[in-house]
């Protein structure tokens, strides 16, 4: 990550190129799990080279292995609820939505940690439920079935990710490489088998359909995946938490923005209101440390 110095602009080029995530998925005809599988499988193998090509060792604890075991089931069950729900609402929907595991992440701080959020975190979490609702409408019986199940496909993927980030912290707490590349690319690794197991009980191919197709995941793999993780796992130890909470917000503003310019995605005024009421309620919720109890 030493092309790139300015720890900001590693900083918003990986929150970028992770934006891109649900478009690579949603280009792909393949199914939700395989476009999964590949985007961890190529991602962990482009991380297992940059590993070599460093130097880094592996060296982890069998404690760290163990809890990088139950991150990779989380990391699996993530992608394979957000990828059927772009499949079901879209890009931009899907990637909000997955980003309310800023709430997950304060409702674990506080029954796991005894973390007491603070009065505007919780505001957060009424104010992101309303500007969910301005977006798929308050009356959930009248929504398509498709539409409802992802939705909550949408929600899993924040519960999951969830765990995926508190796992993930938790098998780096002894860590002194500043660079998770080691933990990332075993996890993403281990998703990978899981997926494709899930791909094949499913009855799912494997196959890639085209060149076109293996550009695309071959794209989700690497820009999104490898270099997107590095690039802000490697700068959030040294930008301000405002900043990070800045780049938080890219990511789904951006995939909204694709979802518009790339597959003609039509918004009403009410619902443009919902997506920015609810960024602004995620945004609210990653902010500021929560009080210990």
């Amino acid at each position: 990550m030493d092309y790139i110095p300015n720890p900001r602009l590693r900083l918003f080029i990986g929150a970028i190129l992770i934006s891109f995530s649900p478009v690579w998925v949603k280009l792909t005809n393949v199914s939700p799990t395989t476009s999964g599988f590949y985007r961890v499988a190529i991602g962990g193998a482009a991380l297992a080279l940059f590993l070599a090509a460093t130097g880094r060792r592996i060296n982890l604890s069998k404690r760290s292995v163990k809890i990088l075991a139950a991150s990779a089931v989380l990391f699996a069950f993530d992608l394979w609820f957000f990828h059927r729900s772009i499949n079901y609402v879209g890009p931009g929907l899907a990637t909000l939505l997955s980003n309310f595991q800023v709430f997950f992440m304060m409702l674990a701080g506080l029954l796991l940690l005894q973390q007491r959020p603070r009065p505007l975190q919780l505001f957060a979490v009424p104010l992101a439920l309303f500007g969910l609702g301005l977006i798929v409408g308050f009356d959930w019986s009248d929504l398509p079935g498709d539409y409802r199940l992802g939705v909550v496909f949408g929600l899993l993927a924040a519960l999951t990710y969830a765990g995926y980030m508190l796992t993930m912290r938790e098998a780096r707490r002894d860590s002194s490489d500043p660079l998770p590349a080691r933990e990332v690319a075993l996890v993403s690794l281990g998703s990978a088998l899981l997926l494709g197991l899930a791909a094949v009980a499913e009855g799912q191919s494997l196959a890639i359909p085209s060149y076109v197709d293996a550009g695309w995941l071959l794209s989700y793999g690497i820009f999104s995946q490898c270099f997107g993780v590095l690039l802000i796992a490697s700068s959030l130890l040294r930008v301000t938490t405002t900043e990070a909470g800045i780049a938080l917000l890219l990511q789904p503003t951006l995939s909204f923005c694709w979802d518009v310019l790339f597959f003609g995605r039509q918004m009403t005024a009410v619902e443009l209101m919902g997506a920015a009421i609810a960024l602004i309620a995620i945004y609210l919720g990653s902010r500021g440390r929560s009080k210990q109890i």
